[in-house]
């Protein structure tokens, strides 16, 4: 699934206008993409014009109780993996620039 951002926005200046970026999971609605600083943060879906809607074929989709939308590939799917990631456990980061890197080239 490839963004791109659709105008410069103030509130988010780690992103680039004008720049696509490969969405590496839907969580809340909002999606998860590394930002310019390479940093793997939530940005609402509404800053984004939608450039490819294919998602990956290992995502793990879920509805939450309010009808919001979850995604992402099965080996980030567990929870409390992004907090683990930030907090710098190896098995998450590892797991993590593992799935990255595979989306990434699939997307290429």
């Amino acid at each position: 699934m490839i963004v791109k951002l659709s105008a410069p926005n103030s509130d988010y200046p780690d992103l680039t206008s004008g720049q696509a970026y490969c969405v590496i999971g839907i969580e809340a609605d909002d999606y998860r993409i590394l930002n310019d600083l390479g940093k793997p943060y939530l940005y609402p879906a509404s800053l984004f014009t939608l450039l490819d809607d294919r998602e990956p074929v290992d995502w793990v989709s879920s509805v939450g109780p309010e009808g919001e939308r979850y995604a992402y590939p099965s080996a980030l799917n567990e929870p409390g993996f992004f907090e683990d990631f930030f907090d710098g456990a190896g098995t998450s980061v590892a797991a993590f620039w593992q799935s990255v890197n595979q989306q990434l080239s699939r997307a290429a």
